[in-house]
């Protein structure tokens, strides 16, 4: 189905196409197909990039890139699409080709960072991180730093990273989320329990922020469950998270209490919930916890 902007923008060209028609110039009919076509790609590409399949839209790129190989935009569309399509180190291969072409930017030396560390090429990333200006100052750029700098373990730089992300953004709630599971997988459950909270006031529906809450919390002893915004299923969901955190710090009948109060809770049947108080019950505790 047509995207309607694009619909509405084809319109006008046929209706300058017809206008050139009837003045039967050879040359301005020429001009008109060409802004239609024009217009025809700049609109799909935008929807490739979007809200199209992303297998389409490799499909698509790669055959835009084989017609016009010098066309960097062409290149840099596959590469985005091969992201979009879990295929990151096919990416990688495309961000390279596209560093190495006329036009190349800044820009796009972060996106194949990006490529770089979804392929687990953590070495790779930040050598290519390292080809970028310190005045190239972005959101993504600083993004991946901090990610960069947490698979080090060099944690007073990604902490200097995250927070200049922060406020590098208006929607901070996915880097206040990853600094946060920063902090819990060094320990600090206490500090990820503030940038949870914090991430979850730019956007109280992110489940994944309300379940690592839930966790730094439980980390900390602290079962009962946060006065956040959450569904009667979401609240299940998370009264079992806080069951299993309690059974794996040895706190074995508080676990069972939340687990039964996971299944309680749930509107449908709670099949994870209900084989865990089961093993529970049947002296399976260990597997739990392991």
């Amino acid at each position: 189905m047509r995207h309607p902007i694009f619909l509405a923008a084809l319109a006008g060209c046929a209706m300058t196409l017809s206008g050139c028609m009837g003045n039967n110039s050879d040359a301005e009919v020429a001009r008109a197909m060409k802004s239609v076509n024009a217009v025809d790609e700049t609109n799909l590409t935008d929807i490739m990039l979007t809200v199209a399949d992303p297998n389409e839209a490799v499909t698509y790129f790669t055959r835009l890139s084989n017609d016009h190989p010098d066309r960097i935009d062409a290149k840099r569309g596959l590469a985005k699409s091969l992201v979009r399509a879990q295929k990151p180190v096919q990416a990688v291969k495309v961000w390279q080709e596209v560093i190495a072409m006329p036009g190349a930017t800044n820009d796009d030396r972060v996106s194949m960072a990006e490529a770089q560390i979804r392929s687990n090429d953590w070495s790779g990333a930040k050598a290519t991180l390292d080809t970028v200006p310190p005045t190239h100052e972005t959101y993504d750029r600083y993004r991946l730093e901090a990610m960069v700098a947490d698979s080090e373990k060099k944690w007073k730089k990604a902490d200097s990273f995250y927070e200049t992300a922060a406020g590098l953004t208006t929607k901070p709630a996915g880097i206040y989320n990853n600094w946060g599971f920063s902090k819990l997988s060094r320990g600090d459950a206490a500090g990820a329990e503030k940038l949870f909270k914090e991430a979850l006031t730019y956007d109280p529906t992110r489940f994944t922020t309300k379940n690592n809450l839930v966790l730094a919390r439980a980390s900390q002893g602290k079962y009962d469950l946060p006065v956040i915004d959450m569904t009667q299923t979401e609240r299940a969901q998370l009264l079992y998270t806080a069951g299993l955190a309690a059974v794996k710090r040895g706190d074995v009948n508080i676990g069972k209490t939340l687990l039964q109060d996971a299944i309680d809770t749930n509107p449908q049947y709670f099949a994870e919930a209900d084989r865990a108080l089961k093993a529970l019950d049947q002296g399976s505790s260990s597997a739990l916890k392991g």
